[in-house]
């Protein structure tokens, strides 16, 4: 069983960047279907971007060119890259996990972190 844990969430000022990290321990990422996923204040959670064991990416359409999803496999952790940050990115960010190939996509991944807060003010 893989644990979770994100870190990189902060306040910061639209254009701005910030990189969130989520470091899994348990089991090697080498193997996992590994997703990004955000709730904003009074929304639905949503897709931001997965990244299967192949390395096979998807993005949300509204994000694509200013987030980008990347691994380190000897720091086993998953990045995201947030680039030109807007006030509507303002949300808690999950980093979530899965065996099954394709269930992050679907955002039905088995394994989930606390979720770190990202604040971005105009």
């Amino acid at each position: 069983q893989v644990q979770l844990v994100e870190s990189g969430g902060g306040s910061v000022q639209a254009g701005g960047s910030l990189r969130l990290s989520c470091v899994a321990s348990g089991r090697s990422i080498t193997t996992y279907n590994m997703g990004w996923y955000r709730q904003g204040p009074g929304q639905e959670r949503e897709g931001v971007a997965t990244m299967e064991w192949d390395e096979r990416t998807t993005y949300s359409d509204s994000l694509k060119g200013r987030f980008t999803i990347s691994k380190d496999y000897t720091k086993n952790t998953l990045y995201l890259q947030m680039d030109s940050l807007k006030p509507e990115d303002t949300a808690m960010y999950y980093c979530a996990a899965d065996r099954r190939y394709g269930y992050c996509e679907r955002s039905d991944c088995g394994y989930w972190g606390q979720g770190t807060q990202v604040t971005v003010s105009s």
